[in-house]
């Protein structure tokens, strides 16, 4: 089975499967994925189209499609080995959060995959948004990646096979092979290099189009891991997302060649740790029916599914409804070497206040020294809740509750966010909407951004902003 799913290289393209004919429903999406190096064949005839599809495979071809390292390592899970063919998808993937293991602390990598498990990795993986299995296959049947069954429904506890699975992911990929829907362009952007491959999947083992040059204007639709899906001259495929940006550049004078900032992480390495507050035995602020714990999670969720579609890693604080102390939150993200630290809060005062405030740790403590980051970033997130929800605005607070654990005792830059009040009869107006809740988790997204932006001065987070359509906002530190 390793050489099941060992990548394809680009002389793939002329392998021919016995069991792939010309009349094949999946033919164009296998060869496509093999082409691309994402999939091969169980052997060097065999594509092995009615084999089911393990939680392992699963990882290892939506890893390869998210150009996700896949060199083996050791893993949390006790049945996943650092031998395992998968261990390093498998390990990235549980990283950002598109796949998990069992409440037993296992994988089971030879568990079979239904249908309604693989909507949700594709839907996570590739940002759908999607909080539910069936949230993920309507969306699914949405964008035209499945048809759904005869009968109407989508069929989400039948297992999948291998040939249905590539026809999924190739779709979820390349929204040329899908079915009646329509893709939108949503914005303009412009090439800033020369003679670049214009490619029709998302890696360098996709072949070549065609080039595209310093200045040429491509439209926008979607991005899969580092590569956005772009039209371009009638034809559609994907560029690198390090060569494309928001304006039009200088084509009067060659453009520079492209070098990573040295005092810098990669993109790749920056950890977002995200703190929704309260759980378990402590609720948090109650009132109009909502408890702070259960809301702060869902946004945080919300904040999570768009970075995952990036090349950042999110982490999450706790996952689920239960305690975790203010010690430990401070120590996951040291443990997880965090770069920024945002915990999520609603406020309560008996009803009789509303807005949303921001708060950071005003004064240099051993712990934190990040004043000035802290701060930045505090008035980046306020900026962007006050866009998403018309609140009163509370202002960013150096001080007074500033003075709190998670601010004081962490050891990157930190700001703690009061969305508004869960007792105010104006703010619920908005806590209480999953589709508020869901824009609030884009605006911190956003917020961080234009702290990495503005403050950090990373122009390589711009094309980040395209997986909501936004731009930075303006210069506010």
């Amino acid at each position: 089975m390793i050489f099941a799913l060992a990548p394809a290289n680009s002389s793939s393209a002329s392998t021919l499967f016995s069991d792939v004919g010309t009349t094949h429903r999946a033919q164009a999406e296998i060869y496509y994925l093999l082409d691309g190096g994402i999939t091969g064949g169980i052997s060097a005839t065999k594509f092995g189209t009615d084999q089911l599809v393990t939680r392992e495979q699963a990882a290892a071809l939506i890893g390869r499609s998210l150009g996700l390292n896949g060199e083996k390592r050791a893993t949390d899970f006790p049945d996943v080995s650092t031998n395992n063919f998968a261990s390093g998808y498998i390990q990235q993937m549980v990283d950002k959060g598109i796949i998990s293991g069992f409440k037993d602390g296992s994988f089971g990598p030879k568990q079979t995959l239904t249908r309604g498990q693989m909507a949700v990795l594709i839907s996570r993986a590739y940002n759908y948004g999607a909080t539910s299995t069936a949230a993920a296959t309507n969306a699914l049947m949405e964008k035209g990646i499945s048809l759904g069954m005869e009968d109407g429904s989508f069929g989400e506890d039948l297992t999948i096979k291998r040939a249905d699975f590539a026809v999924f992911l190739a779709r979820g990929i390349n929204a040329s092979f899908r079915k009646d829907a329509n893709v939108t362009f949503s914005r303009e952007m412009f090439v800033n290099v020369n003679d670049l491959n214009f490619r029709q999947g998302p890696s360098t083992d996709f072949p070549s189009m065609g080039k595209l040059n310093n200045g040429d204007k491509v439209e926008y639709a979607y991005t899969i891991g580092q590569w956005s899906y772009v039209r371009a001259n009638g034809q559609t495929g994907f560029l690198h997302n390090a060569y494309l940006q928001l304006t039009k550049p200088d084509t009067t004078t060659p453009p520079p060649t492209p070098t990573p900032v040295p005092t810098e992480k990669p993109l790749d390495e920056l950890v977002v740790i995200i703190d929704p507050g309260h759980g378990g035995t402590d609720p948090g602020g109650t009132g109009n029916g909502f408890v702070e714990k259960n809301v702060v999670l869902n946004v945080a969720r919300h904040m999570n599914s768009y970075f995952q579609a990036t090349p950042l890693k999110p982490k999450m604080t706790r996952t689920g409804d239960y305690f975790i102390t203010l010690d430990y939150r401070t120590e996951f993200a040291a443990r997880e070497k965090g770069d920024v630290f945002v915990s999520l809060h609603t406020n309560a005062l008996n009803g009789s206040a509303n807005g949303q405030e921001t708060f950071y740790y005003a004064k240099t403590a051993s712990t934190n020294p990040n004043v000035a980051q802290s701060r930045a970033l505090a008035i980046y997130l306020q900026a962007r809740m006050q866009e998403a929800w018309d609140l009163s605005n509370r202002g960013v607070n150096p001080f007074g509750y500033g003075n709190l654990h998670v601010l004081r005792e962490n050891t990157m830059p930190a700001a703690l966010i009061e969305m508004g009040f869960i007792d105010s009869p104006k703010d619920i107006e908005y806590i209480k909407l999953e589709s508020q809740r869901k824009l609030m988790g884009k605006a911190l997204y956003l917020g961080v951004l234009d702290y990495y932006y503005h403050y950090k001065g990373r122009e390589d987070v711009l094309p980040l902003y395209n997986i909501t359509g936004d731009s930075p906002s303006k210069r506010l530190h």
